[in-house]
C-alpha cells in the first residue's frame, strides 16, 4: 500500500501535496476524537481505568502503522529499518509526544493503574538492549533472534492478559461519576466506533506519512534526516494526535496510558513479530550501541523518575526536558 501510494503522489506538484497534508491532518484529528470518546466510553462501562485502557486497547490500535512497517520491511530484507523504526518511535512516543503534551498542560498521573505498565515499559526496553549484546548472537554483530522474537511475543500474550485480569479490581471509584454518561449506548456500536476511529488514525497517517516525505524531499531536507528520523516520526503520528487531542479534552491519564502502552507494544509486539518472521532475527547496526539505545533509555528513565515525584505530575518544565531530549537526538542522528 505504501509504495501504491508513493507512486501515485510521486507525479503531483507541490501545492497538491501540501493539500493531502492538510486533509490527512483533519481526517487523523476526526479520528482521534472519534477514539477518544469511544475509549472513555468504554472505560467507563467496564469499570477500567482509562489509564489501562489507554495503554492497552488505544495502544494496539496507535501502534499498528508501527507493526506494518516492521514487518514488512523485515520480509523484505531490510530487518535495520524494522528495529530502527520500532525504537525510533520510542523516543518519538517518549520525548517528543509526552514532552508536547506535558508543554500543552501538566499531565496528572494515575499512578495506581500505570505502576505495572511503567515498570514493563522500561524493562521490556533494557531487555531488547540486553538482547542485542553481541556475544549472545555469538558474532561480531548483535542480532535479535528469531527465538527471542518468539519470546517477546509470548511476553506480549502475558502482559495483555495481566493487564484486563487486573484492571476490573483497580480504580472503580475514578469512573463512578462517568458511569451514566454512555450508558444509553450498546457496547457493539461504542467498539465499532473504537474500531472506526483506529482505522481512521492509521490510514490517515498512511496517506500522509508518503505525502510528508515527498515534500520534504522537494524543499530539500536531507535525506540522511529524512532517513533517520520521518519513519519513525511518522509511524508515530496516531500516538501523537490520540495524545495531544486527550489531553485537550481533560484525559491527560489516558495519553499517559497510551504512550506507556505503545512503547511496550514497540519492544514486545513490533520487535517481537519482526523478529519472529525472519529466520536470521534483526541485526543491530554499531550506531545503535552509541546513540539510539543510550537515547531511548535516558528519555525512558528521565520519564519514570517524573511519573514517580510526590505529586505524581509531569510539569511543564519536565516536559521541556523531555522535548530537548528528543531535539538533541534529532541533532545528533544529523552529526553523527
Amino acid at each position: 500500500m505504501d509504495e501504491f501510494i508513493l507512486e501515485l503522489f510521486t507525479p503531483l506538484p507541490l501545492l497538491a501535496l501540501f493539500a493531502i497534508i492538510a486533509a490527512s491532518l483533519l481526517t487523523l484529528s476526526k479520528g482521534a476524537d472519534i477514539l477518544i470518546d469511544e475509549a472513555v466510553a468504554i472505560s467507563n462501562r467496564l469499570r477500567i481505568p482509562k489509564a489501562i485502557i489507554g495503554a492497552t486497547i488505544v495502544s494496539l490500535g496507535t501502534t499498528l502503522p508501527e507493526v506494518s512497517v516492521s514487518v514488512m520491511a523485515a520480509l523484505n530484507g531490510n530487518p535495520d529499518l524494522a528495529l530502527g523504526n520500532a525504537v525510533g518511535s520510542i523516543i518519538a512516543n517518549t520525548g517528543l509526544i509526552m514532552g508536547i503534551a506535558a508543554l500543552i498542560s501538566p499531565l496528572v498521573i494515575d499512578y495506581k493503574a500505570i505502576k505495572f505498565q511503567s515498570w514493563i515499559q522500561i524493562l521490556s526496553a533494557a531487555l531488547i538492549v540486553i538482547f542485542s549484546l553481541p556475544f549472545l548472537s555469538k558474532g561480531d554483530s548483535g542480532y535479535i533472534t528469531q527465538p527471542m522474537g518468539w519470546f517477546l511475543v509470548l511476553a506480549l500474550g502475558g502482559y495483555l492478559y495481566w493487564s484486563f485480569k487486573n484492571s476490573r479490581n483497580s480504580m472503580d471509584s475514578l469512573v463512578e461519576e462517568q458511569l451514566h454518561e454512555h450508558e444509553k449506548e450498546s457496547v457493539i456500536k461504542q467498539f465499532l466506533l473504537l474500531i472506526i476511529g483506529m482505522a481512521t488514525v492509521i490510514l490517515s497517517s498512511k496517506v500522509l506519512i508518503p505525502a510528508v516525505e515527498l515534500t520534504a524531499i522537494r524543499i530539500g531536507i536531507p535525506q540522511s534526516i529524512i532517513a533517520a528520523t520521518l519513519v519513525a516520526f511518522g509511524t508515530s503520528l496516531p500516538e501523537l494526535t490520540t495524545s495531544i487531542k486527550s489531553v485537550l479534552r481533560g484525559h491527560g491519564d489516558l495519553a499517559v496510558g497510551n504512550i506507556i502502552g505503545a512503547d511496550i507494544l514497540n519492544v514486545l509486539f513490533v520487535i517481537g513479530v519482526s523478529a519472529s518472521v525472519t529466520s536470521g532475527g534483526l541485526r543491530v547496526p554499531e550506531n545503535f550501541y552509541t546513540l539510539h539505545y543510550p537515547a531511548m533509555m535516558i528519555i525512558l528513565v528521565a520519564f519514570r523518575a517524573f511519573t514517580l515525584n510526590k505529586n505524581h505530575k509531569i510539569t511543564r518544565l519536565e516536559g521541556a526536558f523531555l522535548l530537548g531530549m528528543y531535539l538533541l537526538y534529532l541533532a545528533m542522528n544529523y552529526l553523527l
